[in-house]
């Protein structure tokens, strides 16, 4: 019985660990699909409507079910919030993540997303969510990572430097890039131009994703059914996407789908990396906070690099892996001064509950 209950016990605490780490592995293989699939010709457009109509299909049945007891009712401000939110995360920063991702890699567009934590950072101080007393120490922490994050990102942006080759890269190539393609691409300007733009465009996707977890930290104050939260968001954001593709990408056969890698990515992403990871990753973050979800970024830069050489064939650079390190360090600068905001909150209010969901990294 006492074995029983120390193996309940482990498994109990173990399980945020596990989950985040299941989730960091299905964020790296997205990357990878993603990558596959915009390859072969599939608009980023359309894929952002299937994915979340896939993601509003399979967690609907849930929110309908759970919380169908509990669910506040929505007033036209929530509305509002809910309509933003869809807007920011699956219209925004989706279309100009895949945008990005196909001008750049899965690595780089990985790298990118780890100034995430500083620039929801900046956003908070902004909206006071955040205090910022620069006689702490914590708080020097937390601006000293948020520039060398940034500087790291510039650094990916505009400085390459040699190729680093590995040992399988010589029996491995991009699926549509030619063996002696990929070289001249890389001595290409116009290359180096496509390169820089989708850089942008990744900044701004992951400046609208930290703008989507201010938003929904505000949100959930008085909107709590997190699970209906999610439904409305990616049901909002379908509405919006189909709106969208249906402006910018005329084509009536942008729109077929088959038994495919389109049809995998479609799935894969909007189940894995928008219903299930929007939902798993707020019940962590109530019970662990958002410090602690974010701290596994840097694995997905580690596990998108590895399967994107080896798999893609992709290049990898002295001055990408410089500026991931750079970035690494940045964001734990930030998560460090973060763990000691906790600490200092658990100190103060013992025995309470910290209300996390208000402190977004």
């Amino acid at each position: 019985m006492g074995y029983s209950q120390s193996f309940g016990c482990f498994f109990q605490n173990a399980m945020p660990y596990i989950v985040v780490i299941s989730l960091t592995f299905g964020y790296a293989g997205m990357n990878i699909i993603s990558t596959i699939s915009l390859d072969r010709g599939m608009s980023h457009y359309v894929l952002v409507v299937y994915r979340h109509a896939f993601a509003t299909a399979v967690m609907a049945p849930f929110a309908l079910f759970f919380e169908r007891k509990v669910r506040p009712k929505i007033t036209f401000k929530i509305f509002v919030q809910l309509f933003v939110l869809a807007l920011l995360g699956p219209v925004i920063d989706q279309n100009l993540y895949y945008l990005g991702l196909k001008m750049t890699s899965p690595t780089f567009s990985c790298a990118i997303g780890n100034m995430l934590p500083s620039m929801t950072f900046i956003m908070a101080v902004l909206c006071r969510m955040e205090k910022l007393d620069l006689k702490n120490v914590r708080c020097q922490a937390k601006v000293l990572g948020t520039i060398v994050t940034v500087v790291g990102a510039m650094l990916m942006t505009f400085y390459k430097g040699s190729v680093i080759n590995f040992f399988w890269t010589g029996h491995v190539r991009h699926p549509n890039t030619p063996p002696t393609a990929d070289a001249a691409a890389a001595s290409n300007p116009h290359n180096d131009g496509k390169f820089i733009k989708g850089s942008i465009l990744l900044i701004i996707a992951t400046l609208a994703w930290a703008a989507f977890f201010i938003l929904q930290a505000i949100t959930l104050r008085k909107y709590t059914a997190h699970l209906s939260l999610t439904t409305m968001v990616c049901f909002l954001g379908t509405l919006q996407a189909i709106v969208v593709t249906l402006a910018m990408d005329h084509p009536r056969h942008s729109w077929s789908i088959g038994w495919d890698m389109n049809l995998l990515a479609a799935a894969y992403g909007g189940i894995v990396s928008s219903g299930l990871a929007y939902y798993l990753q707020g019940l962590v973050m109530k019970r662990k906070g958002p410090v602690f979800v974010t701290a596994f970024g840097p694995l997905v830069i580690v596990i998108v690099g590895f399967m994107g050489s080896l798999i893609l064939g992709e290049r990898v650079y002295v001055g990408g892996i410089i500026g991931a390190v750079l970035i690494g360090v940045g964001l734990y600068s930030v998560l460090w001064g973060k763990c000691k905001d906790v600490e200092d909150a658990t100190e103060a209010v013992e025995g309470e509950e910290l209300p996390v969901i208000n402190q977004p990294v």
